[in-house]
């Protein structure tokens, strides 16, 4: 049988499982999954503030501990990121707007193309790498 997370201690308890496992694991202030349209990425979802489990099972995949950065995710990657966090489908208490969102994002990559994560560590604080500055330019847009 499949493992779920029908409560949301249940989802606390995955978080905190996923968090230890990362050394030096720092929350981020903002991530999201994205995919190159015509060189810029195209986030399925900027989450700001929320979405930790979420955050820890995509830093699992791509060996984020913490800062900013963003990291390539081929097919596979996203496929386990989603594979992760799909047991937490089994709490109805929340939505799961970065799980439902990264499953269609994965449905539009075509053969040979990949999806990027990234991460800030902190809204205030510019980034060299240009997917982290569109993920802060994002996450500045008001919800």
């Amino acid at each position: 049988m499949l493992e779920q997370w029908r409560t949301i201690a249940d989802l606390d308890a995955a978080r905190q499982r996923f968090e230890a496992a990362i050394p030096g694991w720092r929350p981020p202030a903002a991530f999201g999954v994205a995919r190159l349209v015509a060189g810029r990425p195209v986030f399925a979802r900027v989450a700001v503030g929320d979405g930790f489990l979420p955050a820890a099972v995509l830093a699992t995949v791509c060996g984020h501990t913490g800062g900013s950065a963003s990291y390539p995710l081929t097919p596979a990657d996203l496929d386990r990121v989603i594979a992760l966090l799909t047991p937490a489908v089994a709490c109805t208490d929340l939505p799961h707007p970065n799980l439902h969102a990264w499953r269609a994002l994965r449905q539009q990559l075509t053969l040979g193309e990949h999806a990027l994560a990234a991460f800030a560590g902190d809204l205030s604080t510019p980034s060299p790498d240009p997917h982290v500055t569109a993920l802060l330019e994002q996450a500045a847009v008001p919800r």
